[in-house]
């Protein structure tokens, strides 16, 4: 069974910096694009970055330039590093993978999502 584990979340001053990750676990045929999205009180769920499999990224216009995704295939393992943290980063963010199956199909999963909230 293929689970998604996030860490790193937490408490940071406006202007500091986290590190979110996410590790896949269970038996993939191959993991395609990895990536973030978040989710802040009353508003839908938005894409934040994502990587595919070949190391290329797609960014939200709120985290370019201070936000970086990154992928280790090895370990199966998606970053996010996130600088000069805003207030409006406040937000549950979700870990996400597109996973192939031994029958060719490919499944979308899901973290359980870790809190991010930038506050003085």
């Amino acid at each position: 069974q293929v689970q998604l584990v996030e860490s790193g979340g937490g408490l940071v001053q406006p202007g500091g910096s986290l590190r979110l990750s996410c590790a896949v676990s269970g038996s993939t045929i191959g993991i395609y694009i990895m990536g973030w999205y978040r989710q802040a009180p009353g508003k839908q769920r938005e894409l934040v970055a994502i990587v595919t499999s070949g190391g290329s990224t797609n960014y939200a216009d709120s985290g370019k330039g201070r936000f970086t995704i990154s992928r280790d295939n090895a370990k199966k393992t998606v970053y996010l590093q996130m600088n000069s943290l805003k207030p409006e980063d406040t937000a549950v963010y979700y870990c996400y993978a597109d996973v192939g199956t031994a029958v060719g199909s490919r499944i979308n999963y899901w973290g359980q999502g870790t809190q991010v909230t930038v506050s003085s």
